[in-house]
């Protein structure tokens, strides 16, 4: 009796184990390979023969310092490891009123009225922990955490939080305090690997492009709208440009 009922159990277990475990994926595999075969290899980017990047991956264009290189537009904030990392993709998960997101704002996050860490050129300023030579955190003898300071005797705020972002930003693309940013200027993607920014993110760098490479602004904008991808099937999402491949077009052009 148990045999009547075992054999065919096994042997359906081991057709669908063969079928949807090693035929399907062999065959959609083959189907992908020969139909799509950009984005069945990752969607590498080569030039000269190697591989410099992915369309579905964001990465940083520095200088040899290290420091982002005012020649290429610049993705948004990552907070995959150290920047675009895809081996530690993660989103923050931080809430709407967490003050490492939003900073310190009176009537938010804080009971006082007003922020008792501000400096000057940051009112939302999140202070940061002084860490010790193993990177623990540092307190005093009631416990209390001690923050870090700048030479003038400010705190070192937080540089990952919306107002120093906007700070750097502003700086960078050497912008009016007073100027609008869009919120993917600011805020970090959700998986940290975001390879798109809003075309509303790279017309604000355009002009800060166009002179570091002595170009016209009108050119370098031109090329952001050649490469403003719309909206998928016409209606899904917000348009988007691709920083890898605007950067490409860029130098190009300059060539």
């Amino acid at each position: 009796m148990l045999r009547r009922y075992l054999v065919p159990s096994v042997v359906l277990t081991a057709i669908v184990a063969v079928a949807l475990g090693l035929v399907y994926p062999l065959a959609m595999t083959g189907v992908g390979r020969v139909l799509f075969p950009f984005r069945t290899n990752g969607s590498l980017i080569t030039q000269n023969g190697k591989v410099i990047g992915s369309a579905l991956i964001g990465q940083e264009f520095l200088d040899k310092q290290g420091n982002p290189d005012p020649r290429y537009f610049q993705p948004r904030p990552s907070d995959a490891g150290t920047g675009y990392d895809a081996s530690v993709s993660s989103a923050s998960n931080l809430g709407p009123g967490d003050p490492r997101l939003i900073g310190n704002v009176p009537g938010v996050n804080l009971t006082t009225k007003t922020n008792p860490d501000a400096t000057p050129d940051v009112p939302g300023c999140v202070p940061v922990q002084a860490t010790d030579e193993d990177g623990n955190d540092i307190t005093d003898k009631a416990g209390n955490p001690v923050y870090e300071k700048n030479k003038d005797g400010t705190y070192v705020c937080n540089s990952s939080t919306v107002p120093e972002r906007a700070i750097a930003y502003r700086s960078f693309n050497n912008l009016p305090k007073t100027t609008k940013l869009p919120v993917d200027a600011v805020t970090a993607s959700g998986s940290g690997l975001d390879p798109d920014i809003s075309p509303a993110n790279a017309l604000l760098q355009a002009p800060r492009v166009a002179e570091a490479r002595h170009l016209p602004v009108a050119t370098v904008v031109a090329l952001v709208h050649k490469h403003t991808d719309g909206r998928q099937f016409g209606f899904l999402g917000e348009k988007t440009v691709n920083v890898l491949d605007l950067n490409l077009a860029l130098d190009k052009l300059a060539r």
